[in-house]
């Protein structure tokens, strides 16, 4: 075959590959997307707004004190010869309980003496007062007329006005050793708790020496610290008013769900130096539940601390919601009559530990979406799970 038949079929093959070719490509099927544009909502869990009046709570941390506290020391000294078995730490003791003795032989030897001398100073005075009555006497019969200071004098007065002073000099000289006889009897001051002992029998003690350490059973304070924006939601105590009740917590150290309740007390007028926030105190009655109507109750701990939760004042007609369901820049996330999802600013008025208290942005029974949410837009449909249960049995029973 020669060269030109081969270029000829050639040819010839390329057309019939060519019009093949365009015979397929315009006799394929076309595809289409059906609904590929359609939006899918996001599925959402939401609660209702609760509008309503609420006793929020100020949260705050809190040291535990003795609101009693002393170093019990004797107003005389000499050797300890008898001790109470209560006087021990850890031991209770009421009001007059005699904790220790000290040897009282020597301030009796000085009582008895210092009687004696009140009685000689006694005895002195009469017989100046007969002495100045004789004078009287002599000075009536001569008939004479004196100067005023001529006839002190002759009375005998100034005689007189010093054995007098002797008399009330030995008086408080008894009274004084009568004092310092009783105080060789060292009692408790208060009903108390003892925390320490440092004398023992035997022990030789003067006057200021430390004896012990003793705390009041009646009332322990919480001295706690709290941001300057809350107190004015607190009612603390003036001319006689009531303040805020307080549930006392420590999770540390006591069994879940137990508390002890108290009241605020006192607002003290410095700021803590650290955090810069204000103490208060806070009064607990029988912290040691020594009384029989507090027998089983946590005791509080001088030093511990606790987590004490004051009552704020009521807050009126506010929505009351979970501080996780604020968003960033106080917005909630609300789900609209139309499915779709609004961002909503609020203002609150309060927060505590737990929620946040809202006045504005917020309708009684709006639906706050509750859901976490990787990517929010102001109108994306939004669905619940309800509503998918209700779609997919309205289908059932279309078929």
């Amino acid at each position: 075959m020669d060269r030109k038949k081969t270029l000829l079929l050639s040819f010839i093959i390329l057309l019939v590959g060519a019009g093949i070719t365009t015979i397929i490509f315009s006799t394929e099927p076309t595809a289409t997307r059906e609904g590929a544009t359609k939006e899918t909502a996001m599925l959402v869990e939401v609660i209702d707004a609760e509008k309503g009046n609420f006793t929020p709570t100020v949260t705050a941390l809190g040291t535990v004190e003795a609101a009693e506290d002393i170093i019990l020391s004797p107003r005389v000294s000499g050797e300890i010869i008898q001790r109470s078995p209560d006087f021990t730490p850890g031991g209770f003791v009421n009001k007059g309980d005699e904790l220790l003795k000290i040897d009282p032989s020597d301030y009796r030897n000085i009582l008895h003496q210092r009687q004696s001398e009140l009685q000689q100073a006694e005895a002195d005075y009469q017989i100046e007062l007969g002495r100045q009555s004789i004078a009287r006497q002599d000075y009536e019969m001569l008939n004479d007329t004196l100067s005023e200071e001529n006839r002190s004098l002759v009375l005998r007065q100034p005689q007189l006005n010093a054995a007098r002073s002797r008399v009330e000099s030995a008086r408080a000289a008894v009274e004084q050793a009568q004092l310092n006889l009783e105080r060789t009897t060292i009692r408790a001051p208060f009903d108390a708790y003892i925390i320490s002992r440092t004398a023992n029998l035997g022990s030789q003690v003067a006057v200021g020496d430390e004896l012990g350490r003793l705390v009041g059973l009646d009332t322990y304070w919480v001295q706690a610290t709290v941001p300057l924006s809350k107190l004015k939601w607190l009612s603390i105590p003036i001319n006689g008013t009531t303040g805020s009740e307080v549930t006392i917590r420590n999770r540390t150290a006591w069994m879940p769900g137990e508390y002890r309740t108290g009241r605020l007390y006192r607002l003290i007028g410095s700021l803590e130096e650290q955090t810069r926030l204000a103490r208060v105190l806070v009064t607990v009655s029988d912290p040691l539940s020594y009384r029989e109507e507090n027998r089983g109750k946590p005791q509080l701990m001088i030093g511990s601390y606790v987590e004490a939760e004051m009552q704020a004042s009521e807050l009126e007609e506010v929505v009351r919601l979970s501080r996780d369901y604020v968003r960033n820049n106080d917005t909630v996330w609300v789900m609209d009559s139309n499915s779709e999802l609004k961002i909503n600013d609020v203002s609150i008025l309060f927060e505590d530990a737990g929620y946040a208290y809202i006045t504005e942005g917020l309708d009684e029974g709006d639906q706050i979406i509750t859901t976490n949410l990787a990517t929010v837009v102001e109108g994306t449909p939004v669905r619940l799970e309800e509503q998918d249960t209700q779609a997919a049995a309205m289908e059932t029973n279309e078929e």
